[in-house]
């Protein structure tokens, strides 16, 4: 009985040395809040014996602000193309080696023009999407034409959101008065930044975070907003819509990276590589109603989902829309726009 005993310790000790006792590898993303299917995350620490751990932003500026404020560790963090020519040219991320992420060959070459990183040597593509206007129809009314021009209507006064987001939301002013969403031009800037004054009169707030849940809990009748958040929305309400403006909009690619301060860089790989599965990017694509660029994925998502023009781009969508381009030192003019019309009361 002695033995028996003495042999359970010895199992029980090399047990906690060799198993429990090991620390686990852990795996930090910086990433968009509600941008990824959990269960998935879950299987990839189930495959690869390890942890993730997540944090959240809800704009480009707020994560580019943190990395550069010094709050490093994260081995990968999804920017939109925009943000990923920023961080290239400051030298904030890492050049990637292709032979270790062998499912980019699934990569929808048709987007990688609105990268801005066509030969994927710093960024590789996660989502794509636009913005648009999300609306409740038992209040617009279904026959709604779409405009920028409806953050003008004071009978919504109150019950309207725009993105807490500088260049979306000043670029759809810019789109509404007839110019470029990169637009630095300065006459052009005072006269977005004096309609969006206007409008922002008849807002309860700017928002990036809970306009979709306010849709759906008919707080706001009229939201700009993502395209995924949006049709996240109408699933839980029948009374939600989405549509893009008639003035055009912004078609977004948001892009796994790894700064180089990344320490698990190994993992990183592993990660990005598995969420390029097919399997995996359907399953994603079905959860946050982005589409993914994963060729061999777009045949394996539902036919509703294959058929939405908010997800698959129409090639009209795509001719008369923008993407936001990194304007080096003419990013100050939408600065001071932003801070005009934030700070008018």
């Amino acid at each position: 009985m002695k033995k028996m005993f003495f042999g359970l310790v010895v199992f029980l000790v090399l047990f906690m040395l060799t198993g429990c006792g090991r620390t686990q590898e852990r795996l930090f993303i910086f990433i968009w809040s509600d941008y990824i299917k959990m269960d998935l995350v879950r299987q990839f620490e189930r495959e690869y014996n390890v942890r993730v751990i997540m944090d959240f932003y809800d704009s480009n500026e707020t994560m580019y602000a943190r990395l550069r404020a010094g709050s490093g560790g994260f081995d990968i963090v999804v920017p939109t193309c925009y943000m990923v020519q920023i961080m290239i040219h400051q030298g904030m991320l890492r050049e990637l080696d292709h032979s270790r992420i062998p499912n980019l060959v699934n990569i929808d070459p048709k987007f990688h023009p609105f990268t801005l990183d066509p030969e994927m040597r710093f960024s590789v593509p996660y989502m794509v999407g636009s913005t648009g206007i999300g609306y409740l129809a038992s209040v617009v009314g279904e026959d709604f034409v779409p405009s920028w021009g409806v953050f003008g209507d004071s009978r919504f006064a109150g019950r309207m959101t725009m993105l807490d987001d500088m260049r979306e939301t000043i670029g759809a002013a810019l789109k509404y008065l007839g110019f470029s969403m990169n637009s630095i031009d300065p006459r052009e800037h005072e006269l977005a930044g004096d309609l969006l004054i206007e409008w922002r009169r008849n807002l309860a707030r700017f928002d990036a975070e809970q306009y979709r849940r306010g849709l759906v809990s008919r707080e706001f009748f009229i939201s700009h907003g993502y395209s995924g958040d949006v049709l996240q929305a109408m699933a839980e309400s029948d009374d939600v819509r989405f549509a893009i403006p008639i003035e055009g909009t912004t078609i977004a690619v948001d892009n796994f990276v790894m700064p180089v301060t990344a320490r698990n860089v190994d993992l990183a790989y592993s990660f990005i590589n598995f969420m390029l599965r097919p399997e995996v990017a359907a399953a994603n694509m079905e959860y946050v109603f982005f589409l993914a660029p994963n060729i061999p994925a777009y045949e394996l998502v539902s036919e509703e989902l294959r058929n939405n023009p908010a997800v698959f781009l129409t090639k009209e969508t795509l001719l008369n829309s923008e993407i936001l381009l990194d304007l080096g030192e003419n990013n100050i003019m939408f600065t001071r726009t932003w801070d005009r019309v934030l700070g008018e009361r």
